[in-house]
């Protein structure tokens, strides 16, 4: 080696890498001076919730992807020379976000200008007004009249998108929730977004309809009056509705719903949030099983078979006499071979508690046939095809109780063959052609029946005890994954019903019995013990929010499931009726 060589140069140091997170594992940054700790991946506007940060959106939801193209969420971030949208831009660590400056009010205030450029003021008509975001960002964000000089752009105001859905594509922002909401979660991809500009709509494709079995879901995802409802348009005001947590009875998924009610009729289901059961979402079936609550019920009690001779009328009962009446029918027959028992599936868990053990303990019975309604179709995604929301309540109560299940379809040839001479019904729901098994039971000698909806099953009732829906009483259902849920009550039983538990302690007292329950909460206290499912459901921790005092307070409706001042922030805000 020569002595010469020049020594080799020392290699630059690396640039110093990012300082090491504040709190490993989590993102931390500033939002309008407050320090956020959010996991990776969290959406800023969901981050920006906690610290009570409000950023405006319409394209984005929280279970649909990101689209981005709504451009009111537009924000300053510390690393952007450029506004850029929230609920697409991914947080950093250190990152300063800053929601309220001049430059971002007065991009919120342009986008609404856009938005309503050709926007049809409609509110006085449309079903969205009083939950409607466009009315709520314009007051908070624009509050000025519109620049616009000339026509408006029109478009098709009752376009039929499917036999449920319909639309005013005037009214739309083109959001595209709709679209990626059918692609994405049914994945029936039937809407599409046509044309440029001004006449850009939502649509479906040439030859097609929106008939999926979530069609409905459209609705509710839209936040503007766009998509509307055939089944609700135009029936109700959302501020004269009240909304009452409860659980869909359409089949044994048992979807988390919030029951929308005025004076004593339900309007509509919506689908609340469970991210156990299903998520933000409910079939169009289930939404539309509410119209049961509203016609057709059992108003009153009566002793003798419903079908008289023209031109007579039977006296209505009181409540003490038509379970004297119940009573002394059935007391013969206690403990008797010839008395069965016949539950529904439909029947909340204190139902079914109460029904039973009076049927074991009092009438002596030891095993129960299953009546519920017959088997339907399922889909793809949430639909079951056993359409009784609490089969597998009443099959872990009747193990609890040591009864014995018999399936339906070996009473009628009981009841023929003279086996069967009495029935207590808790339900009258059956599985079959209700009028060919009425013509059985009217071989009957006694048949008492707490029925919540008038059927032919009903008309052969020797005594008939009017029956409370699950609307107008507090309790549970256990779904078929085995997943316990409690409702609530919204409005006073209809006519002169009551829930079945009552009628049951009601029949235990006239026979002898001893019942102190005088809720459903009594009958779970009491009761759920024998059943060792139920050991770790706490009903009243398990019950979803509702009203602040006793009595029935409950929260307004709105378009998403939660009550207005709840749907994106804050503390719901309970009022009365």
């Amino acid at each position: 080696m020569s002595d010469d060589k020049k020594p080799e140069a020392p290699k630059p140091a690396p640039p110093p890498g990012p300082p090491p997170p504040k709190n490993p594992g989590f993102i931390t940054l500033t939002i309008d001076g407050r320090e956020v700790i959010a996991k990776p991946g969290t959406n800023m506007i969901e981050a920006a919730k906690t610290v009570g940060s409000e950023i405006p959106y319409y394209c984005y939801h929280p279970r649909l992807s990101i689209a981005a193209n709504c451009r009111i969420c537009l924000i300053e971030a510390s690393n952007a020379p450029k506004l850029v949208p929230a609920c697409q831009t991914p947080m950093a660590e250190g990152q300063v976000i800053k929601t309220t400056t001049p430059k971002v009010k007065e991009q919120q205030r342009a986008v609404m200008e856009f938005l309503l450029l050709n926007h049809p003021v409609d509110c006085s008509i449309c079903d969205q007004a009083g939950e409607c975001k466009l009315q709520d960002y314009y007051m908070k964000y624009d509050y000025k009249p519109s620049r616009l000089e000339g026509t408006k752009a029109l478009k098709h105001k009752r376009k039929v998108l499917g036999p449920r859905v319909v639309l005013d594509q005037e009214r739309c922002i083109i959001c595209t929730r709709c679209v990626r909401f059918m692609n994405e979660i049914p994945k029936e991809p039937q809407l599409g977004v046509f044309g440029r500009g001004s006449h850009e709509r939502i649509d479906v494709f040439p030859g097609n309809e929106l008939d999926s079995n979530y069609s409905l879901n459209t609705v509710d995802v839209c936040p503007v009056g766009a998509l509307l409802s055939r089944d609700f348009r135009f029936k109700a005001r959302s501020w004269f509705l009240s909304a009452t947590p409860s659980v869909c009875t359409g089949c044994s998924r048992g979807c988390s719903i919030s029951a929308d009610w005025m004076s004593q009729d339900t309007y509509r289901y919506r689908p609340r949030e469970n991210e156990a059961i299903n998520k933000s979402w409910m079939c169009d079936q289930g939404r539309l099983s509410y119209k049961d609550l509203n016609v057709g019920r059992v108003l009153s009690a009566r002793v003798g078979r419903g079908l008289q001779a023209p031109g007579t009328v039977q006296p209505v009962l009181t409540r003490k006499d038509a379970a004297l009446g119940a009573a002394k029918a059935l007391k013969p027959l206690a403990g008797s071979k010839q008395l069965a028992v016949l539950a529904s599936p439909l029947a909340s868990n204190e139902d079914l508690l109460a029904g039973l053990t009076f049927a074991k303990t009092v009438l002596g019975v030891t095993s129960v046939f299953v009546g519920g309604r017959p088997q339907g179709k399922a889909d793809h995604y949430l639909m079951t095809a056993d359409k009784n929301p609490n089969r597998q309540g009443l099959a872990l109560i009747a193990k609890g109780l040591g009864l014995s299940l018999k399936g339906f379809e070996e009473l009628t040839p009981a009841i023929k063959a003279g086996q069967v001479k009495a029935l207590y019904a808790l339900g009258t729901e059956v599985p079959t052609d209700a009028a060919a098994f009425a013509e059985v039971v009217a071989s009957l000698e006694v048949f008492v029946a707490q029925a919540q909806n008038e059927s032919p099953v009903t008309a052969q009732a020797t005594v008939l005890l009017p029956a409370s829906a699950h609307i107008e009483d507090e309790g549970t259902f256990t779904q078929q994954d085995g997943i316990t849920q409690r409702f609530r009550k919204a409005y006073p039983s209809k006519g002169d019903a009551v829930p079945h538990w009552k009628w049951a302690t009601e029949l235990t007292r006239e026979l002898g019995g001893e019942s102190a329950a005088a809720s459903a909460r009594d009958v779970w206290r009491a009761l759920s013990g024998q059943v060792s499912e139920f050991a770790e459901f706490n009903w009243d921790k398990a019950s979803p929010p509702d009203r602040e005092k006793p009595g029935i307070n409950p929260l307004p409706s709105s378009a998403d499931g939660r009550p207005p001042g709840y749907r994106e922030f804050g503390a719901p805000r309970v009022r009365g009726i």
